[in-house]
């Protein structure tokens, strides 16, 4: 069975490459808002331990990734409920809502890569956390698709590739 890709490869105006991924949730902004700032509704489907200090310039402390060393971001941007942009790795993950009526939120993630050859590996990990929000959204549990199936899938779409794969290499 194909994998069904939701990200986007795309070079942006500055000429930085990304992967964008966009979502519609049945709950109002301030729920989704939640979503993406709250630790513990972090902890049900970002990769890491996210504690976020709302401000620009705050820190963003992330932890417990068993692919990753604990490390310590920057919060770029903040316009709550509709935008959250912060440092993680040297990339940049930069969270949009829009307030579709009083009871849907359309939800855009962008990931700013460091290296274009990071987009398969960051696109299929971010399809794996998406699923675990989407589920998480609709009240329910569910396990994520399978990280190496959907990378294969960016391969195969001609995202670019060849990062270090963290567990792998």
């Amino acid at each position: 069975m194909a994998a069904d890709l939701t990200g986007t490869y795309l070079t942006l105006d500055d000429g930085r490459p990304a992967v964008r991924f966009t979502r519609t949730y049945d709950h109002p902004v301030e729920r989704v808002w939640h979503f993406v700032t709250d630790t513990d509704e972090l902890a049900h489907w970002f990769p890491s331990r996210a504690e976020i200090e709302l401000r620009p310039g705050g820190a963003i402390r992330f932890s417990g990734d068993p692919h990753m060393e604990d490390s310590t971001g920057r919060v770029i941007a903040v316009d709550e409920p509709r935008h959250l942009s912060f440092e993680w790795g040297g990339d940049e993950v930069h969270f949009d809502l829009e307030a579709l009526d009083g009871k849907r939120t359309r939800f855009t993630l962008t990931n700013v890569l460091t290296a274009a050859d990071t987009a398969a590996r960051n696109g299929a990990g971010w399809e794996v956390c998406l699923t675990s929000l989407d589920a998480r959204a609709r009240g329910e549990h569910l396990e994520g698709p399978h990280w190496k199936e959907l990378y294969q899938a960016y391969v195969d779409a001609g995202v670019p590739s060849g990062a270090p794969v963290p567990g792998t290499d």
